[in-house]
């Protein structure tokens, strides 16, 4: 789905903004078509309805914003050991089957999912800058691996505009700020 469609608009937005959109094309479907073509055109809101729903089920589901925060922080805080056995701890709660991967190489775990093979990211959690090159090395370990799509893992810092551009393009989602810690709070 494109970023700035409308579906991915409303995804992002709260719940209710879906529903009031619902409500106006209601409101407009009344007041401009005849009363034959009503519910035609009251009908054209039910994609949005159903967007409306996912979102609200999305933002029912997410961890409270102080609890996304408390969370980040003790991330900052986590030497390498404790985090990446808080990240495959909480891989192995999303129902993934998950492997370290051993050495100081591009990629840190290995994660199965039905029959799907995903490689994990995640040594450079701290840093304050991350640019294409870690990047590039987890795409050429995917590759060797035969894994279909890659995990990079931030917990600090930014990521240039090449290397998200670069990720985005081969695979490699970005797993940091809410996502992380949405990932560390899953409940088994």
């Amino acid at each position: 789905m494109a970023e700035k469609s409308l579906f991915a608009m409303l995804l992002r937005s709260p719940w209710w903004v879906s529903f009031v959109v619902v409500g106006l094309i209601v409101l407009a479907a009344g007041a401009l078509l005849p009363k034959e073509y009503f519910v035609v055109g009251a009908l054209a809101g039910f994609p949005i309805f159903v967007v409306g729903c996912v979102a609200a089920w999305k933002q029912l589901r997410a961890p409270h914003p102080a609890k996304v925060t408390e969370m980040l922080g003790a991330v900052a805080t986590m030497p390498w050991r404790d985090f990446a056995n808080t990240l495959a701890a909480a891989w192995t709660r999303a129902g993934y089957t998950v492997e370290r991967v051993p050495g100081n190489g591009a990629a840190d775990f290995c994660l199965a999912k039905s029959g799907s093979t995903t490689l994990a990211s995640a040594r450079r959690w701290k840093a304050a800058t991350h640019g294409v090159e870690p990047l590039r090395e987890l795409r050429a370990a995917m590759e060797q691996r035969g894994a279909a799509t890659g995990l990079y893992v931030l917990a600090q810092g930014s990521l240039s505009d090449n290397a998200r551009l670069y990720a985005r393009d081969h695979g490699i989602t970005i797993v940091q700020d809410d996502t992380l810690a949405a990932l560390l709070l899953t409940k088994p």
